[in-house]
């Protein structure tokens, strides 16, 4: 009979408990959808082996599908913008007159730590979530769905008394925080101005950068694929300035181009197939044959047949803004 007693007890204890933690997940989804608009302000910080990169972020969202998120580089202060409004998703380059028009389902076929509506949906969707109540609010653990990096692997959301969210902190397979973004205002039931999703607006208030020639210094990877080696490169001039060509062969062969770019008198807007991605110190363009980004004025390629899209993130986490050789 006290056998029975504690079995009894004991699955009590584990139906009040499940009880309590789908009302967190209830109590912070309505905080959530009953917003019809928001604006969240905070700071982005993103580990790439050695280096660490810190982000200024404002993320907003209005009615079911228009988002805004800025991202604004605390070293250099160059901001880009990734856009979703009723004529697709972009990202916004201000700095650089030109903006990229892609054909993707963001934000809503991956993880992202500063948008609250797709830390939801992480949440919802993994049944092994794991909830715990802290001095300071609860916490929530779930699976992520970073397709381009299988090292992020799970996150913990911290939510307040209210259940508002606070913190995402997102882990490796060795519990190491390899992403982390502190939230720290969020406005809510915000009245937008009409243009806020515009591309046109959002392109306007950026100062021009120097456009320049010249590759002063060749950067290679600092990462390599097993058996896989430079063989070749060139230098060779363009309309636009210089351009760097480096081939690596081997067992995972690849090419990787560098060049400089041209800064249009008016907004330019290139269509590409693929989805948009953090890469080192901005936002890039990863697809299944290749990743390409640009920084300091430099526009990266890189091309392979061999290399899956992880791989080629590897290679390209792995060019650092410092020179390595000439």
């Amino acid at each position: 009979m006290k056998r029975f007693i504690l079995l009894f007890l004991s699955f009590i204890l584990l139906v009040g408990c499940g009880n309590k933690n789908k009302d967190v997940i209830k109590k912070f989804e309505k905080n959530i959808n009953n917003l019809k608009s928001y604006r969240i302000q905070g700071e982005l910080t993103v580990v790439r082996g050695d280096d660490t990169y810190i982000y200024n972020v404002t993320s907003a969202y209005k009615n079911t599908d228009y988002y805004r998120v800025s991202l604004i580089n605390t070293v250099n202060g160059h901001e880009q913008i990734i856009l979703k409004n009723e004529l697709g998703v972009y990202v916004v380059n201000p700095s650089i007159n030109k903006s990229y028009k892609f054909e993707s389902d963001w934000p809503n076929n991956n993880s992202g730590i500063y948008l609250p509506k797709i830390v939801l949906k992480d949440i919802k969707n993994d049944d092994s979530r794991v909830i715990k109540k802290t001095k300071n609010g609860y916490t929530i653990k779930t699976k992520v769905n970073y397709a381009n990096n299988s090292n992020l692997v799970y996150q913990i959301v911290y939510l307040d008394k209210d259940y508002n969210i606070t913190k995402v902190e997102v882990y490796n397979k060795n519990n190491q925080v390899l992403m982390k973004m502190n939230y720290t205002k969020l406005e809510k039931n915000v009245k937008f101005d009409k243009d806020y999703f515009s591309l046109k607006s959002n392109n306007e208030n950026g100062t021009l950068e120097k456009s320049t020639s010249k590759i002063e210094d060749i950067i290679y990877p600092m990462y390599l694929p097993v058996n896989t080696y430079l063989t070749n490169q060139e230098k060779i001039k363009t309309n636009d300035g210089e351009r760097v060509i480096l081939n690596f062969d081997g067992d995972s062969s690849f090419m990787l181009v560098e060049e400089t770019i041209s800064i249009p008198d008016e907004l330019e807007t290139n269509m590409v197939y693929g989805e948009p991605e953090l890469i080192l110190d901005t936002v890039g363009l990863v697809t299944d044959y290749s990743v390409s980004w640009i920084s300091n004025g430099v526009a990266y390629y890189i091309v392979s047949d061999d290399m899956n899209t992880e791989q080629m993130m590897s290679v390209a986490s792995s060019i650092n803004v410092l020179a390595v050789g000439k």
